[in-house]
């Protein structure tokens, strides 16, 4: 990923701006020297399509991590770029300050393009692992993400809300890659992003 751009949406601090971007990838930042792939047992998706990836995801649910805690109303949008990676723009609301947090960083892919294995980064050269490990192939409308460990898990759609059928299934995905699921945080979607 390229320099961290980060575009707070008022004259605070640039450090709150900061806090969207190390939740998604300070994954590896935390970990430096280890690998960027997936956990021990978890694959990623092999038939990834970036095209159909890009554009706008809603978090739906998360494991805790203090840079995004008191976030709400959080999305990621990604965007190809012509070398083939892709530019991940991430925003969520801080309730207390009023204002958009924002931080833009960049995925490369670790290897083969058709396969959901990237590294991100917000900060210059520290990456992270991002790993899309379950994903709707009919119409690109959920993804299941973890970084290099467990530790690091998003339920992601492209929607504000999910069915409940389908977050039942979704869950016992996450059950079955070894995620601790009565530890989600599941942050509310109620402001309008635009």
């Amino acid at each position: 990923m390229r320099h961290l751009s980060c575009r707070p949406q008022s004259r605070r601090p640039i450090w709150p701006g900061l806090r969207l971007g190390l939740c998604w990838l300070l994954v590896a930042t935390l970990t430096a020297g280890c690998a960027y792939g997936p956990p021990a047992g978890v694959t990623a998706v092999s038939s990834f399509d970036a095209q159909r990836y890009t554009g706008k995801w809603y978090e739906i649910a998360r494991l805790d991590h203090g840079s995004e805690r008191g976030l709400t109303d959080i999305n990621a949008t990604y965007r190809l770029l012509p070398d083939g990676s892709l530019e991940v723009t991430n925003r969520g609301y801080d309730p207390k300050a009023k204002t958009w947090q924002q931080a833009v960083g960049h995925a490369r892919f670790l290897g083969d393009p058709r396969k959901g294995s990237l590294k991100v980064s917000f900060f210059g050269p520290f990456y992270g692992g991002y790993h899309v490990v379950a994903l709707d192939q009919k119409g690109y409308d959920w993804a299941l993400v973890m970084g290099p460990d467990r530790d690091y898990f998003w339920i992601l759609a492209r929607d504000k809300q999910l069915p409940e059928p389908l977050r039942q299934d979704l869950l016992e995905n996450a059950r079955r890659l070894g995620i601790d699921t009565g530890l989600l945080i599941w942050p509310s979607q109620t402001r309008d992003d635009s």
